[in-house]
């Protein structure tokens, strides 16, 4: 094997090797984390499950463009998603943000129908709407790249930096079809992990990069595609794009690395895992943050708190960036609840009094309090 060989140039392209015993673990973390989230998940209302869905695949639209460089209106895309799945939503969807709904929802939604060129080239034109996009003679919407090579290229127009070269125009077609044919025959292939397929799904489509542009997103949305199939269910809780975008500059670096060594993907396999098990342990905090918040809320339906209460609770009880995880203080109350300092020490009172509350430990004006 020759150094300056790039993948798909190897003699036995693209039949991958990988060192099953190095991956095991992460299968079998990725493994118990899915079945903890399933169960999770599991005992959660139907309002609450179609909400936490919409959460994901928000998350998964905005990171995959995100990771290209490209920024979406989080309203828009959001109500394009909550109308699809018959939730309510503020905003008006966009042309960009009705295709990204339609193309993720049909590879999750769908991931039990067939893979074909055909389906990707309409999966293309939904990510390049003719109306929002007024370039669109530089991109070949729907078909298949041109006769141009498609190389990444960096540094110096005299001394250019090639960082990724894919196949040729020539050898595409028969390419992207023995991949379509691997796709659908693999989904029945019980010796072959659902993890480490998704894996090989995303490396492989990536390396052929079969369009002019829009080809990350697409091996994203293939990648969910497989995680569906190979789930089931547990793909409407996590977002493995957010999970790349955290290590954007990682991602990049490993496919970079893995596309000029020799056909062992073990290191991107690796890292592979690693990212959708954070992907999958981040959706069990989430989820089991929204059990919390409900048996909060079963426990006190009945105090009769006034609506400036329920809603300084609940953004304690989401917590993250929307809450506040370090409790919140009488100042903070006022703010949040839009009351008088007066006012915001008598509802803190009630609340303590109801056992919605606890004080935490300081006095004075660095008391706080968190949620019981």
């Amino acid at each position: 094997m020759h150094n300056s060989l790039w993948i798909w140039q190897q003699p036995k392209w693209p039949h991958f090797t990988w060192q099953a015993e190095r991956l095991a673990p992460l299968v079998r973390a990725c493994t118990q984390s899915q079945g903890r989230l399933l169960g999770m998940a599991g005992v959660v209302d139907a309002d609450t499950e179609a909400r936490s869905s919409l959460d994901a695949l928000l998350q998964n639209i905005l990171a995959s463009s995100a990771i290209e460089g490209e920024t979406l209106n989080v309203g828009s895309v959001r109500s394009s998603l909550a109308r699809r799945l018959g939730l309510s939503a503020d905003g008006r969807p966009n042309p960009r943000s009705e295709g990204y709904a339609e193309l993720l929802l049909d590879a999750t939604g769908n991931a039990g129908q067939s893979l074909t060129l055909e389906r990707l080239c309409a999966w293309h034109e939904r990510l390049f709407p003719d109306d929002d996009f007024p370039l669109l003679e530089r991109v070949r919407v729907g078909q298949l790249r041109g006769e141009e090579p498609m190389q990444v290229v960096s540094g110096r127009l005299d001394r250019p930096k090639v960082h990724f070269q894919a196949p040729p125009r020539a050898v595409l077609e028969p390419a992207l079809e023995d991949f379509l044919q691997w796709f659908e025959r693999s989904r029945s292939d019980t010796g072959l992990d659902p993890w480490l397929r998704a894996g090989i799904a995303h490396f492989w489509f990536v390396t052929l990069h079969p369009f002019d542009d829009g080809n990350g997103r697409l091996t994203r949305a293939i990648t969910d595609m497989a995680l569906a199939q190979g789930d089931g269910q547990a793909i409407r809780f996590y977002a493995m794009s957010a999970s790349i975008l955290e290590d954007r500059s990682g991602y990049y670096r490993i496919l970079e690395t893995s596309q000029k060594g020799g056909l062992d993907i073990t290191a991107w396999l690796e890292w592979f895992l690693t990212t959708l098990l954070n992907s999958l342990e981040q959706a069990l905090v989430r989820i089991d943050r929204v059990l919390a918040k409900t048996r909060f809320w079963q426990s006190h339906r009945a105090d009769g708190l006034l609506p400036e209460q329920v809603k300084v609770l609940n953004r304690l009880l989401d917590g993250g960036e929307k809450g506040s995880e370090d409790g919140i203080s009488a100042a903070q109350y006022q703010t949040v609840a839009k009351v008088s300092k007066a006012t915001a020490t008598r509802h803190l009172a009630d609340l303590l009094s109801k056992g919605c509350l606890t004080r935490l430990p300081g006095g004075g004006r660095s008391t706080r309090y968190q949620i019981a």
